[in-house]
This record gives C-alpha cells, structure tokens and sequence, in this order.
C-alpha cells in the first residue's frame, strides 16, 4: 500500500526547505523590481554575511554584537554597491549592469577572504536539526525555526511595503521609475534603501543556511538555487518568490524521493531545473510575473 504518512512527511521537509530558497530570491525580486538589475551578486553577499558573523563569534564577540555589526557591515555594504556600481551605470544596457553584478560578486568574495580567510567555519545558532514528531510525521527542528524566520521576515516586507512611506517608495518605483521621477520621488535614494534591504535579507539568509551547510565559499553558490525559483515566479513578485521557493522545494523532494530511484538517484539536484525549463516554455513571465506588452 501506498505510505501517505511518508509523502506527507517529505512533502512537509520540502515545503520548509523551499521556504529559505524564497528568502534568496526575495533578495533579487527586490533589486530587480527596482532598478532593473539581476543582481547576480546576492549570493557573495550572503556568503560575506555568514563569515563576518561567525568571524566575529570566533574572536570572542558576544552574539547580540555579533549580529548588530554584521548588520552594520551589510547595510553599509548594500549603500556602497548603490553609489559605487549601481549609480553609475544608469541607464545602461541591462547586460552591462548584470556583468558589472557578476563582477562584483567576486570583489566580495576576494574581500571576504581577504579579511577572514579560506577556512571553513562550523556555525551553531543554537537550534537543533533533530526532527520531531507529529501525528508520526518526522518534522526537523531547524527546517521549521527556519521557515519560521523567513516566513517572518517575508511578513515584515509585506506589511513595510503597503503602510510605510518607503515601501510604497519602492512600489512605484518598480512600477514606473519616470512616473515616480514626476511626483518627487528621488530614485538614488530609494536604490540606497532597496540594497540596504537586500544587505538585510541576505544577513538572515546567511546566517540560515550557513547553520544548515556551514560557512565556506560554496554557500555563494545557493544563489543559484534561486534561479528556478525566479523562473517559476517571476522575476518581478515577491509573491512568486514565496510560491516558487515552495514549489521549487516540494519539486526538489517528491521528485528524488519517488522519480530519483528509476535514475539511480541524483535527480534533486536538476529536477526544479527542468521543472523552470518546462514552464518557460509555457509562461516565460513565470506564474506571477509581469507579462511585457511592447508596441511593434
């Protein structure tokens, strides 16, 4: 007979997994709404958040003030990439700004090895990854207090973008930069503060997934994690980022679990992959993106 109770179960791992791939790409919904910019340097900031954290405790710093400076470090981080990169190359060609992202994704790498070194870094934000049961459901601890953060944290945005000045800043912004240039609303200044928030997002996002896999270089890599993500939800909605990274996680786990065997196992590491190709052949937009209608 069929084991409902363990599809639940991987099901549920994957939903909560998908959950921190959501907090990845929130960072390039947020710059990409904005600016324009695929912001291929997101994952050098998370990985730059982690080492500086855990360099930080190592040396003896208590972990609230870890965590202050580390925030210090990415807000001041996210400024500088606006005045230094960003402003610069307005109104440049879209492949420009994305390779001057890709640049400078490995300045940060190259700094953050600079300052803390190669070493890979073990990091204990005091949850465990032991599971616990539910209605004889196995559920891990650290999945759940992590979808939990993220959840949170995406909650924040939701609420900062519809009652706050700045978030609704941001929103006309992303939906026309010369309508919001008319009504006063000063562009540099609201980038500053998009990659301030992408600085943030990538501190929470580091600090997670670092716990989970550890700080050493290779967590740059999860950005490309986000990328399916994006695919299917958009690159524009940060409620394609929530849905996506769900999607994207359940994908991941269902397909190794039950299509992996017929392969030989290894399917998890492609099959969101295919499942983002298959839909761009379908919807190029993703799920919630904004369909372009050009004029020809």
């Amino acid at each position: 007979m069929f084991d409902y109770q363990f599809l639940i179960e991987v099901l549920i791992g994957g939903l909560l997994s998908g959950v921190m791939y959501s907090l990845v790409a929130i960072g390039f919904v947020l710059i990409y709404k904005t600016s324009g910019v695929l912001n291929f340097a997101q994952g050098a900031m998370l990985l730059f958040a982690a080492l500086t954290f855990v360099s930080l405790v190592e040396r003896g710093a208590p972990f609230v003030a870890a965590l202050a400076a580390t925030l210090v470090v990415m807000v001041a981080l996210g400024i500088a990439t606006e005045r230094l990169v960003l402003r610069p190359l307005v109104n440049q060609p879209p492949i420009t700004l994305f390779m001057a992202t890709l640049g400078l994704s490995y300045v940060i790498e190259g700094a953050a090895q600079l300052l803390w070194g190669t070493q890979v870094h073990g990091l204990d934000i005091g949850i465990s990854d032991t599971p616990f049961d539910v209605a004889g459901v196995l559920i891990s601890q650290f999945d759940l207090f992590a979808a939990a953060v993220a959840g949170s944290l995406v909650a924040l945005f939701a609420l900062f973008f519809r009652y706050t000045r700045t978030g609704l800043s941001f929103r006309a912004v992303a939906d026309d930069q010369f309508a919001a240039l008319a009504v006063g609303l000063r562009l540099p200044r609201v980038w500053a503060a998009v990659w301030t928030v992408a600085g943030i997002v990538a501190l929470v996002g580091g600090l997670l997934w670092g716990a989970r896999l550890g700080v050493q270089f290779s967590l740059s890599l999860v950005v490309l994690k986000a990328l399916p993500v994006l695919v299917l939800g958009g690159f524009d909605s940060i409620a394609g980022a929530i849905i996506g990274g769900l999607l994207v996680g359940a994908i991941e786990k269902l397909a190794e679990v039950y299509v992996g065997p017929s392969f030989g196992g290894g399917i998890e590491i492609w099959a969101a992959y295919a499942a983002a190709l298959l839909l761009l052949l379908i919807r190029p937009s993703g799920l919630f993106g904004q369909k372009l209608v050009e004029r020809v």
